[in-house]
């Protein structure tokens, strides 16, 4: 296992994460109309978290004992300077989820954990972690629901040589060591 792997890995049982992702990041070039708008760091959706399936214990690993198949479907993002002096960023993401209930699932709720970490560029080093849970709810006989998540704030420095680039951040579920092999082994969806 590489040190990326490792660094994944991490970050999904709650540790420092790393590897790689399809990028989302909001901010672009600047203009004049946009030279107030503070930039915005890397943000993604951590491929390797992106999905939540679960199966219900002791059941067959398939569509018999399926309780959740959820992905995160994106995510809105906002970068304020902090501050007059503009050597702090804040960036709010709220992300947004969809599931389908599975045949062996009980009940019409299901609550999903996730998680937004902020790193420095290199993936080197966690610099904030926020974990929350959003519930989402199925109507009577309908498989599939969506739902947003909470807006969670990560407070970063910037300036003094810091950068928004200088910051990497990811949204994903919180799995367990289960379900992070089988988003593995299947692969992106």
């Amino acid at each position: 296992m590489d040190r990326g792997q490792k660094l994944m890995r991490g970050a999904l049982l709650g540790l420092p994460l790393g590897l790689p992702l399809a990028l989302a990041a909001c901010g672009g070039q600047q203009t004049a109309a946009t030279a107030n708008t503070a930039p915005c760091p890397r943000i993604a959706i951590l491929a390797d978290g992106a999905d939540l399936t679960r199966h219900r214990p002791g059941m067959q690993r398939d569509l018999t004992g399926l309780v959740l198949d959820a992905r995160i479907q994106g995510f809105e993002a906002r970068c304020d300077f902090a501050g007059s002096d503009r050597t702090g960023l804040t960036v709010r993401i709220t992300p947004r989820f969809e599931a389908e209930r599975g045949p062996a699932a009980e009940g019409r709720t299901v609550d999903l954990p996730w998680f937004v970490v902020l790193t420095d560029a290199e993936d080197r080093e966690v610099l904030a972690r926020v974990a929350a849970t959003t519930r989402l709810g199925f109507a009577p006989n309908v498989p599939r629901a969506q739902a947003v998540g909470q807006m969670v704030q990560l407070d970063m420095p910037i300036g003094g040589g810091r950068r928004a680039a200088d910051y990497t951040v990811r949204v994903s579920f919180q799995l367990t060591p289960e379900e992070l092999a089988l988003n593995r082994q299947r692969g992106p969806r």
